[in-house]
């Protein structure tokens, strides 16, 4: 399978600095947000010590499922989908170290959604309430399930999504690296045709736009740097009010 992707990020209209990160390592098929949180730029330092861990751990390690890994290998899921799970249990480790070793960076965490390219599939593994979304034959579909309370609530049949939209709550969010000695990371897998794209974006992009106008956006099948660009547009133009980052893959044979 061969894919090719853009990624591009905004402040916002009302955040002064940046605390998202992604990567696009085109010649491993390996691409990656994150979305920081915490202050004295403490979000801007997780979010880049989880996409700097990633890469590292995919630039040093050959590992096959005979390796000995430096996590327990879960028999439940495909050696890529391990490989990335194993790569983000990592960049937890060190996020939790540098605000050990840093007393100003207590609290810091990130949100994290990697998606690896796996012979005729689309791994994708996340953390947190950064997304993943797959769109073929002009339909959008989430792939990825939120780590937050309100979508608990939302799956408990608690609160509807309307109501969670708008709820007080609706940016805490119950799982992120950094915060905990375990952040297994979910796993879903997509199966791409030619032409289908995949979304991975912040919050900054789906809490300000409704999933039908991001489908709107995809709809147009603008190219890749365009696509982006009219996403990070989308989201200031209902408000802007967080960090937007989006990349967009694309199935291309």
């Amino acid at each position: 399978m061969k894919v090719r992707a853009s990624g591009a990020t905004d402040v916002g209209k009302k955040r002064t600095n940046n605390e998202d990160a992604f990567t696009i390592r085109s010649e491993q098929n390996l691409y990656v947000v994150a979305d920081g949180m915490g202050g004295h730029s403490s979000g801007e330092v997780a979010s880049q010590l989880a996409v700097s861990h990633i890469n590292a751990f995919f630039d040093r390690h050959s590992l096959d499922e005979d390796s000995t890994w430096p996590y327990p290998y879960d028999e439940a899921f495909s050696f890529s989908a391990n490989k990335v799970r194993t790569a983000i249990a990592i960049a937890n480790d060190r996020i939790q170290r540098y605000s050990t070793e840093h007393p100003e960076s207590r609290g810091m965490g990130t949100t994290v959604v990697a998606a690896l390219v796996d012979r005729e599939d689309l791994v994708i593994c996340h953390v947190g309430d950064s997304r993943a979304y797959h769109f073929s034959e002009g339909k959008l579909s989430l792939v990825t399930a939120d780590h937050s309370w309100v979508s608990e609530q939302v799956r408990m049949g608690l609160l509807s999504e309307e109501e969670a939209s708008r709820h007080p709550l609706r940016n805490v969010i119950t799982k992120a690296l950094g915060t905990r000695d375990q952040a297994e990371a979910d796993v879903a897998q997509v199966k791409l045709a030619v032409g289908d794209r995949v979304l991975l974006c912040t919050d900054g992009l789906n809490s300000m736009a409704s999933d039908a106008e991001i489908s709107a956006v995809m709809a147009r099948r603008l190219d890749l740097d365009a696509t982006c660009k009219a996403l990070l547009l989308l989201a200031n133009e209902k408000g802007g009010e967080d960090n937007i980052t989006v990349i967009v893959i694309e199935r291309v044979a």
